[in-house]
């Protein structure tokens, strides 16, 4: 009996309208044009303005998108994973949100929270799911509406983030294509480098925590600057090594896109040619779990059936890793 894999079928993006240039938003903070593109690389971000809508509405975007492309109809989808860390709320879960506002009945859902490295944890659960047999396919999508979080008079910070979804069709195959290998780690010490202060259980949003400005992004820079450098090159390391794959076996890295220097040094710590690591971070910023399904859905065309890509991240937690994939369509 062939194995059964777990094959990326379909991938969908989504960005809203808005954009928030470096020039807009240094009339809102000390910041600059210059400044912002010499240490994260980013020129403009995609925000989410329309009152009332959260990371749910992006995420059905690019649900329907899949459902509509690939004809399927929703009573047909057994799982819907979303990866975000900007939930519409606390409780129920976004992806049962999403699944209700595209007529996902038949199905189940839940989130996944792993900072920016989610959509690697969010699918490689899909794929444990297909492969064990338990579904036949799942939708893994990647929602954030970061500006929610983002504190627009700390000029550390609100350069680097925007909204977007993305989201991936997963289904089963016998072929030798889809999810190949993954790993995945977390190291829980790096919560004291990167974290929202309050809104949680340990410190409820009282009114005093709104005005001392704790329901946003507190991060510090340079510690997860090399954490992230380290990590997403050395999980990226062992999984060519573990699989007998080199440099020139990959036909495109897919990293997070959390700050441009981060990227060039993770390309360059690999030996990978420059031009098969794939960055928007200048278009979009960081769209924290989002980041790699867009960045899959914009260069899809790129890839060729059978191509070797690796997709790896670093988040909050900390969490990190990388996955082996063989593109399908």
């Amino acid at each position: 009996m062939k194995k059964i894999r777990a094959a990326i079928t379909a991938v969908e993006g989504y960005f809203p309208d808005y954009i928030l240039t470096n020039e807009e938003l240094s009339t809102m903070v000390d910041t600059s044009d210059e400044w912002i593109m010499t240490r994260i690389g980013v020129k403009e971000r995609r925000i989410l303005k329309e009152e009332g809508k959260g990371s749910s509405d992006l995420g059905e975007i690019v649900v329907k998108n899949i459902l509509k492309n690939k004809s399927i109809n929703p009573s047909d989808i057994e799982l819907i994973i979303c990866c975000t860390v900007t939930p519409d709320m606390l409780f129920p879960a976004t992806a049962n949100i999403i699944a209700d506002k595209c007529g996902i009945k038949n199905g189940f859902g839940f989130d996944v929270n792993a900072g920016c490295s989610g959509f690697l944890n969010g699918l490689t659960t899909a794929a444990k799911y297909i492969e064990s047999g338990f579904v036949k396919n799942a939708i893994v999508v990647g929602a954030e509406k970061m500006s929610a979080i983002v504190d627009y008079q700390d000029r550390a910070t609100c350069p680097i983030f925007g909204d977007g979804a993305g989201a991936v069709l997963v289904e089963a195959t016998e072929d030798e294509l889809g999810y190949m290998d993954g790993i995945l780690c977390a190291d829980g010490i790096g919560r004291q480098h990167l974290h929202q202060k309050a809104g949680g259980s340990i410190k409820p949003p009282t009114h005093q925590t709104i005005d001392n400005r704790e329901h946003y992004i507190y991060q510090e820079g340079q510690a997860v600057f090399k954490w992230a450098v380290t990590k997403m090159a050395e999980s990226t390391e062992n999984i060519l090594k573990r699989n007998k794959l080199t440099a020139d076996d990959i036909a495109y890295l897919l990293p997070h896109q959390a700050n441009l220097r981060i990227i060039t040094a993770t390309g360059d710590r690999l030996g990978l040619d420059p031009n098969k690591v794939l960055i928007n971070i200048e278009k979009y910023g960081n769209t924290t779990s989002a980041t790699i399904p867009l960045l899959m859905w914009e260069n899809q065309d790129k890839f060729k059936k059978g191509d070797n890509l690796i997709l790896t991240a670093f988040g909050a937690g900390f969490t990190w890793g990388a996955i082996w994939l063989k593109w399908a369509i």
